[in-house]
């Protein structure tokens, strides 16, 4: 399976959607934004949410493109803000690459 990251790369959409969830992103509220889409329970981790989300956000789109009458651009975006909002907890979880200290004796 792709990464979950490297597929949101991938991702292309409009600027204008873009731009709606960057500024909606900082107030990111994971517990309320995530029960709108997974309801009551344990919530997933951020890896998982994020493959779930961008799953529902690609329909979503498919909806947009096709001209669909119950398409929402809100809930689109708002499916967006929940989907970098998980992608930057995701960056966040991530251990850091770091190369082996040398020995310098």
């Amino acid at each position: 399976m792709q990464d979950v990251l490297t597929r949101l790369a991938a991702l292309r959409r409009p600027t204008l959607l873009m731009q709606a969830a960057r500024i909606g992103a900082p107030e990111y509220r994971r517990d309320r934004r995530l029960r709108r889409y997974f309801g009551i329970g344990p919530l997933p981790g951020p890896a998982e949410a994020l493959v779930r989300l961008i799953e529902i956000e690609s329909w979503q789109d498919e909806g947009r493109r096709a001209g669909d009458a119950g398409y929402s651009p809100a809930r689109h975006v708002d499916t967006m803000i929940a989907v970098l909002g998980e992608a930057a907890l995701l960056m966040e979880t991530r251990a850091p690459v770091r190369a082996p200290a040398l020995d310098r004796s």
